[in-house]
């Protein structure tokens, strides 16, 4: 049976370690910050590694977030060309399993 990412993925570290929390959260700061390269964008870059990883929530996270951004289903579906491309079939599958809830009904 699949376990369910929790709300945040985090919470035991930051309850643990905060050192270690507080490492990870200034590199997410730094990673989604403004520069060159617009939010959306960098957020389907990430959701696309994540489905390279086989990590579904946060397929599914980032998928959210990105279209908040603004992304469209096609940019969205383009980037996972590329995953595939890189890294092969269980990238779409991984990105089909996290993408269901928010491209099924259509």
């Amino acid at each position: 049976m699949k376990k369910s990412m929790p709300e945040d993925p985090l919470k035991i570290i930051r309850n643990n370690d905060p050192e270690l929390f507080g490492q990870i959260e200034n590199t997410a700061n730094l990673s989604f910050a403004d520069g060159d390269i617009p939010l959306k964008y960098k957020l389907l870059i990430a959701m696309s590694l994540d489905a390279s990883k086989g990590a579904v929530d946060g397929v599914k996270a980032l998928a959210r977030r990105a279209m908040d951004e603004g992304a469209t289903k096609e940019e969205m579906f383009e980037v996972l060309r590329i995953a595939y491309y890189i890294t092969g079939a269980g990238s779409i599958y991984t990105a089909v399993n996290g993408l269901i809830d928010l491209f099924d009904n259509e």
